[in-house]
């Protein structure tokens, strides 16, 4: 494992030589736009709680309105933030391999829209989509007017989650709560597009949360390339080759214009 704060040569050629990119990000990648990891501390309506009492089926159905007024919250507050500089290169770098017949992939576990609006194409939101709204008990989707709520500051009441049309329920955030099973259709998507990669990029996640910090592992089986792209080493990185100490804003423009794309 090389340890690295900057591009070296060899790291350079491995890029150079990828026509097949898989990329999984995680929170770190977003809150470099300004949008707050589930480890900050909750402020206002939500100073009591952390983000994990928060994102659970029971914490919905014994307090609704608290836990629904926190995701709407959350839904203004990313659309007031924009795509950080590694957003845009992750863009660039799938537009320069497309029009050279390869392909990267993008798999995060983030629930915005931060690397649709930089202008990537996303194979797989592992965690469900903050943007999406489904009922609680029937399943149906639900389309709802954007919140009309200032991100920067939170309401000052909760308030309660509309009900579905079909079966009279609450309506919930379109995202996967602690001990909800994965959208398996999106996971077996980013597991093949690992399995087929001939380099594999980790950028901004811990490592912790599972399974999906077990996809990049998948990349062993075929002895592919891992680099990773975090401040911080995790729980991953005894098994990359690459380690890229630093925000992944100033390193992936960095990787990608080594490899050509911009």
């Amino acid at each position: 494992m090389q340890v690295l704060t900057e591009i070296n040569d060899d790291l350079a050629r491995l890029t150079q030589d990828a026509r097949n990119i898989a990329v999984i990000t995680g929170a770190g990648f977003s809150a470099e736009s300004g949008v707050p990891t589930f480890r900050e501390a909750q402020t206002g309506l939500w100073e009591r709680f952390s983000a994990q009492d928060l994102a659970t089926t029971d914490a919905f159905y014994t307090a609704p309105a608290l836990v629904w007024t926190w995701y709407r919250w959350r839904q203004s507050l990313i659309q007031q933030v924009e795509p950080n500089p590694g957003h845009t290169a992750l863009a660039d770098w799938q537009r320069w391999l497309a029009g050279r017949g390869g392909e990267l992939s993008i798999a995060t576990q983030n629930v915005d829209d931060l690397h649709e609006r930089a202008g990537a194409q996303v194979l797989a939101h592992l965690h469900g989509s903050i943007f999406e709204h489904r009922c609680a008990e029937c399943g149906v989707a639900a389309e709802l007017p954007d919140p009309d709520y200032d991100g920067f500051q939170a309401p000052p009441e909760p308030e309660e989650p509309p009900l579905c049309a079909d079966c009279g329920a609450h309506i919930r955030p379109g995202v996967v709560w602690f001990g909800e099973m994965l959208p398996m259709e999106a996971f077996e998507a980013a597991a093949a597009a690992i399995r087929k990669a001939d380099l594999v990029i980790v950028a901004g996640t811990s490592g912790i949360v599972q399974p999906a910090a077990s996809l990049p592992l998948l990349a062993l089986e075929r002895g592919t390339p891992l680099i990773e792209v975090n401040p911080e080493p995790t729980e991953l990185s005894d098994a990359m080759d690459f380690c890229l100490r630093g925000p992944s804003g100033d390193l992936l423009p960095a990787l990608a214009a080594a490899a050509g794309a911009r």
